[in-house]
């Protein structure tokens, strides 16, 4: 969700002039082929115009194309550095590296002990039900009605109070978020969202060539009045939000926040997109946007981090004048969940398995949390007691590129904050995902990462 002047959403730009073209190529060709080393300081903006003969704005406009392809990045105060890229920019893959990966703090896929044989134990009983064949047949677009409603019903533990007819069953939360998009923009249209957010909503929204409007955010949450003056003055067609438990920033917004969020769409005549994906992590939070704006809330979660990332089902629950236009999106995409993988799930559902699975992954996230406050003291964090995302906002002087490469030397992946930056400024921190790897192999990391941290700050 950036706005970069006159940059496409894919991070292209209308370079203006043939010279400016050349200048960009040849940065790029020496970024690349290793003539300008990681961490080389580049000429500031004045200076490259100045040597080129072209304009300061033409200037900006190439280091701001070379920081999105991830060849640069840029230093408040400091200036612009080519970037290591031993380690991936944004969601690009991952880099083969020198030693074995020991520690992938990256990304969330979190197991319990017992969740193997939960699966071999519901493999056998479908595999001894009476009517096995049904499985063999495609779902409808959003899920049976049966599925659907015990979806319904779990919803009531998130505070979303709906008929089933209100609810669909979807290939995963990526899949709920595309139909959401397609079912409440029109290609080009701008979305609003904060300036970190969610990157697979990031490139959702550029795939279907929207316009995005970022909101400053910090620790606390956006800045909802920035968010007011931004949907006054501009044509935003949704606004994206993750109230309870932000990726990566981990809040949980206030009733009076979400309150507020409500009465600037509603006078603005604004959708919105609740992305859940994270909220049972925060069972006494305030109600979702959906509880409160049911009439133009499009509510997307899964079971991805509170039960398996495998399964690949998630659900979307949204106002009736919707819901045609969804189950259209879906069919015209993947269609939905597998029949297989909607049985499991709905079958975990409906005995309480995944509402004593999200228990115990809040338990986890505590014990983990209370690592990652010891062995950092005294660094930059942003986080919660429950979260399974920490962000990390490292010291002045610290690239974010840097030390992610150091630790990646050690077998360490951790995300540079450039994955989840949507105005093409990304500050210098790591998020670090802290739901994945044993206990013991987590406690070593974030030791490691201590020292990074000491022998760079």
């Amino acid at each position: 969700m950036i706005v970069l002047d006159t940059f496409a959403a894919d991070g292209t730009a209308d370079m203006g002039s043939r010279r400016s073209q050349e200048v960009f190529a040849d940065l790029e060709r020496r970024i690349l082929t290793g003539e300008l080393e990681p961490g080389a300081r580049l000429p500031t903006h004045r200076e490259l115009a100045r040597e080129h003969g072209i304009a300061l704005e033409t200037a900006s406009r190439i280091y701001r194309r070379l920081a999105h392809a991830g060849l640069v990045t840029g230093e408040t105060g400091r200036g612009t550095f080519v970037r290591d890229r031993s380690t991936p920019a944004g969601l690009g893959p991952r880099p083969d590296l020198p030693v074995p990966v020991v520690a992938d703090l990256s990304v969330n896929e979190p197991l319990a002990p017992g969740q193997t044989e939960m699966l071999r134990n519901a493999l056998r009983q479908l595999a001894s039900a009476g009517n096995l064949d049904a499985l063999l047949h495609q779902e409808p677009a959003g899920g049976r009605f049966k599925d659907r409603r015990i979806v319904a019903t779990y919803l009531l533990s998130r505070g979303i109070d709906v008929p089933p007819q209100n609810v669909l069953i979807t290939n995963g939360s990526q899949q709920g978020l595309d139909a959401a998009l397609d079912a409440t923009t029109n290609p080009g249209d701008v979305i609003a969202i904060g300036d970190l957010s969610y990157p697979g909503m990031r490139m959702l929204a550029q795939s279907r060539k929207h316009e995005f409007a970022p909101v400053p955010v910090g620790p606390e949450g956006p800045d909802l009045e920035a968010l007011d003056r931004i949907v006054q003055h501009r044509r935003v067609r949704a606004i994206y939000s993750e109230p309870t438990m932000h990726n990566p920033m981990s809040w949980v917004l206030s009733l009076e926040q979400r309150q507020r969020i409500v009465e600037i769409a509603r006078r603005h005549d604004v959708h919105l997109i609740e992305d859940g994906t994270y909220a049972f992590l925060a069972p006494d939070a305030p109600p979702p946007l959906q509880a409160l704006a049911p009439e133009r809330t499009v509510y997307v979660a899964s079971l991805s981090k509170n039960f398996a990332t495998g399964l690949r089902f998630g659900f979307i629950v949204a106002p009736d004048p919707l819901i045609e236009g969804l189950q259209s999106g879906l069919r015209a995409s993947t269609y939905g969940a597998p029949s297989i993988v909607t049985a499991l799930a709905v079958g975990w559902l409906a005995d309480g398995s995944v509402e004593r699975m999200e228990e115990e992954r809040r338990r986890d996230a505590q014990r983990r949390q209370r690592a990652v406050r010891t062995i950092l003291a005294g660094c930059d964090l942003v986080t919660h007691p429950n979260s399974y995302i920490v962000w990390l906002r490292l010291a002045p002087g610290q690239r974010m590129d840097a030390v992610a490469a150091a630790l990646a030397a050690k077998g360490i992946l951790v995300a540079t904050a450039d994955r989840y930056a949507t105005n093409g400024k990304p500050p210098h921190a790591l998020r670090l995902a802290i739901g994945t790897v044993p206990h013991e192999t987590l406690v070593a990391a974030l030791r490691e990462l201590r020292a990074v941290l000491d022998s760079t700050g």
